[in-house]
């Protein structure tokens, strides 16, 4: 993999990613397909969109088909018939997002996560069965996956945890770091005199925790640096603080991060979020975000969000967003989308999802021409006060 930083404006990049499976531009936004797919979607519509990388969940595919199954069967790539690059994350955030404070309990789950310095004992939320994820097994089954990117084994604590709490996870998880980089690079040796470095390159990236302590932040940053990873992320953000306080952070922290290599800012989010991130120099982003709320029928345009099961839509024949050109926009008009979400048509689910998904991809692809040209913070304050604006309260 390599990173070229093609142009600087103010603390903002435009860069060039080369993978085995392509070439992206940076800044990108990556559709999150958590079980291999990005839902109501087929790869052929993500190459349409402008999609050239897309993320994959280490924890669900480990569950379900597996990994072994999933390498025996091609990997990730031929599985899901998807040419493009992928990113897996390792798994640490579901674990600790769907245990004993997260979903799975809250939903009548079993809920439990043990963590120890080995690594977290865990139960499946889909049949209670009881699983234990190593930071060298996050590596394995990642490896095993056969992304393009792969990330660090950490605990993702809730922002707004003590002081206490976070300086012991972190400790922990700088640990893990270290213990991941030694497992993936025993893989690379491994794959290297298999012949088979290049047709499977998986690289890792670090991740810095620390919640919203600033000290803590960079020291996870300067730990990580010195191992000389492909890449490097802030995780931990959009985990419980208020977006000022995010923005904030990630203001103070991305710059912190090797300019040289890829920064990517883990699990986030809005538009704004995005355009906060690319003006502190983050590079890469995923977020279930857009396609999540497609599904449940509030749409992403040019003037602000879209609520289109609204009834005020019933009767309203243009399209979604009057600005955009996108499949669902060139095709169906409001009333339409808002009888199809009604009425409880998979269609909904479809349109809408292209609809935000090409919203996104096309935000980033303007940013990106913004960046080159030297204008990213005045086409920041021109996005931000037309969304202010908005269609609907």
């Amino acid at each position: 993999m390599r990173f070229t930083l093609l142009a600087e404006d103010g603390a903002a990049r435009r860069g060039r990613l080369e993978t085995a499976h392509g070439t992206i531009e940076t800044p990108v936004f990556m559709p999150v397909g958590t079980a291999a797919t990005v839902k109501t979607l087929e790869p052929r519509d993500l190459e349409a969109l402008g999609a050239r990388i897309i993320l994959a969940n280490t924890y669900h595919l480990y569950l379900r088909p597996g990994h072994e199954r999933v390498e025996r069967l091609g990997r990730l790539h031929r599985f899901m018939s998807w040419g493009g690059a992928v990113l897996t994350d390792s798994g640490g955030f579901q674990v600790f997002s769907l245990g004993e404070k997260g979903a799975g309990r809250d939903k009548g789950g079993p809920g439990l996560v043990t963590i120890a310095e080995e690594g977290v004992t865990f139960r499946s939320h889909l049949d209670g069965s009881r699983h234990f994820l190593s930071p060298e097994k996050a590596i394995l089954v990642q490896e095993a996956l056969g992304a393009d990117v792969i990330m660090a084994f950490d605990e993702c604590p809730p922002s707004l945890a003590d002081r206490a709490y976070h300086e012991l996870s972190l400790a922990r998880t700088q640990r893990w770091l270290v213990r991941c980089r030694q497992a993936w690079r025993e893989l690379e040796d491994r794959r290297a005199a298999d012949g088979a470095a290049e047709q499977y390159a998986c690289n890792l990236f670090g991740i810095a925790q620390g919640g919203l302590f600033g000290d803590l932040r960079a020291r996870a940053i300067e730990e990580a640096a010195a191992l000389d990873l492909p890449g490097y992320a802030l995780g931990g953000y959009a985990v419980g603080e208020e977006p000022v306080q995010m923005w904030e952070g990630v203001a103070r922290d991305a710059p912190r991060l090797p300019r040289e290599k890829p920064r990517y800012l883990m699990g986030v989010g809005t538009p704004e979020d995005l355009l906060a991130g690319i003006a502190a120099g983050v590079d890469m982003f995923d977020c279930v975000l857009p396609t999540r709320t497609a599904r449940n029928g509030l749409l992403f345009t040019s003037r602000g969000k879209l609520v289109i099961r609204n009834a005020r839509h019933a009767d309203d024949t243009r399209p979604a967003d009057p600005a955009c050109g996108c499949h669902t926009c060139r095709t169906f008009t409001r009333a339409y989308l808002r009888h199809l979400f009604k009425a409880g048509e998979i269609l909904a689910l479809r349109a809408n999802t292209l609809h935000n998904l090409h919203f996104y991809l096309t935000l980033m692809q303007a940013a990106r021409e913004a960046i080159a040209a030297g204008r990213f913070e005045a086409f920041r304050r021109e996005r931000l006060a037309a969304w202010r604006e908005g269609e609907e309260p």
